[in-house]
């Protein structure tokens, strides 16, 4: 039998994020954006709410729940601002999540409960200059010395990579050539300070200005064995099962941007007349509201179902990629019609939905372009 209700501890959590994101990120959010701010209190205030490590066990000093309330946590900040989802987002997916998932026991008990603590973040060194969609055209090299490898290269585009309190970078890098011929890949986990390797902020971007963006650099960077995150050779793989579980949240981001979007035009048709009466009373923009909402329940659906899948160890991955097309581009029609909506003021900074409309094209780039989820679609499918 199939309930689509959400248990209580999902509601719950539902209504204590909305609150906290409506009353301590609404309020400073566009004020981040302008000034392109990275904001530490804010993300002390969400580690009180335990809002990273929300699917590690309490043991690593997580809170143990399901992935559907990670979901539904991104989509709630989401909800209101899009650079302070992809902090959590990128903090759990890919800081928190490949230590859980890869790391020794060691690494493990050194890296967790800070990460859930939410006084350290970690970053995923993934993409370069020249590999973006083609993960597979890194040229970053790990060279074994001895006991010891030294890797240079450099990554970009990576969210929580040089903030005051990021503490490492997973690193993926080309380690030799397997049995078949082909690049073997190693994931390297190296704490910043490490000598050899630097970061820098990135800035001018045009969506989740107040999220820290960096460029990672690798120079004769020396690393012990022990920083290798699992087994050599493992790192496509481990690459691979993180984007998966990376599209889930970029999905949520999609979700909850969609859902402000399709608030804050419906708020405000209802209260701007023109012709004497309010706008949202004139067919062509309640069809377009109608639209809004229809997509969203679809979209929310796509998603919840694909944690689903998820949390009872059923293969998601499909759906995981379905879903991060779908609800990023959904929030694109939706922030398309919600600036129609608004007119001349959709276009002005005091207006939320600027920021909104901007934010969004990055969900149809980061973690696989669009086109590339409908690579990974059309492959389960059979084609």
């Amino acid at each position: 039998m199939v309930d689509f209700n959400l248990n209580d501890e999902h509601n719950m959590l539902r209504d204590a994020i909305r609150d906290f994101a409506e009353n301590e990120i609404a309020p400073i959010a566009e004020q981040l954006d302008e000034k392109e701010e990275f904001s530490l209190e804010l993300v002390a205030k969400m580690s009180d709410m335990n809002l990273f490590g929300l699917t590690i066990p309490e043991e690593y000093g997580g809170s143990g729940m399901d992935y559907l309330a990670y979901i539904i946590a991104v989509e709630e900040l989401a909800r209101v601002d899009g650079s302070t989802a992809a902090t959590v987002a990128a903090g759990n997916s890919l800081g928190l999540g490949p230590v859980y998932y890869f790391g020794n026991e060691e690494q493990k008990k050194e890296w967790l409960p800070k990460l859930c603590s939410g006084k350290v973040l970690g970053s995923f060194g993934l993409t370069e200059a020249n590999a973006g969609s083609d993960a597979g055209g890194t040229l970053t090299v790990a060279v074994q010395d001895g006991d010891d490898w030294i890797i240079n290269g450099s990554k970009i585009f990576i969210t929580n990579g040089s903030s005051e309190i990021t503490g490492f970078a997973i690193t993926q890098a080309i380690t030799g050539k397997r049995d078949d011929g082909k690049k073997e890949y190693t994931c390297f986990l190296i704490p910043h300070g490490t000598p050899g390797f630097t970061t820098k902020t990135m800035h001018g971007k045009m969506m989740w200005r107040s999220s820290n963006t960096a460029e990672l650099y690798f120079e004769d960077c020396r690393v012990p064995n022990s920083s290798i995150l699992g087994k050599r050779g493992d790192g496509f793989k481990q690459m691979l099962s993180t984007l998966d579980k990376g599209r889930l949240s970029i999905a949520a981001m999609g979700l909850g941007g969609a859902q402000g979007a399709y608030e804050l035009a419906l708020k405000y048709s209802q209260e701007r007349v023109q012709f004497g009466k309010k706008i949202c009373k004139f067919q062509a923009n309640a069809f377009k509201l109608a639209d809004m909402a229809t997509e969203i329940e679809a979209a929310r659906w796509l998603l919840y179902r694909a944690c689903w899948l998820h949390d009872n160890d059923l293969p998601f991955q499909k759906e995981a990629a379905m879903s991060k097309l779908y609800c990023s581009e959904v929030m694109s029609r939706v922030v398309n019609h919600a600036v129609q909506i608004h007119g001349g003021y959709g276009l002005m900074r005091e207006y939320n939905i600027e920021r909104f409309y901007r934010d969004q094209k990055l969900l149809e780039i980061g973690e696989g372009t669009s086109e590339v989820q409908k690579i990974v679609i059309s492959r389960y499918i059979g084609c």
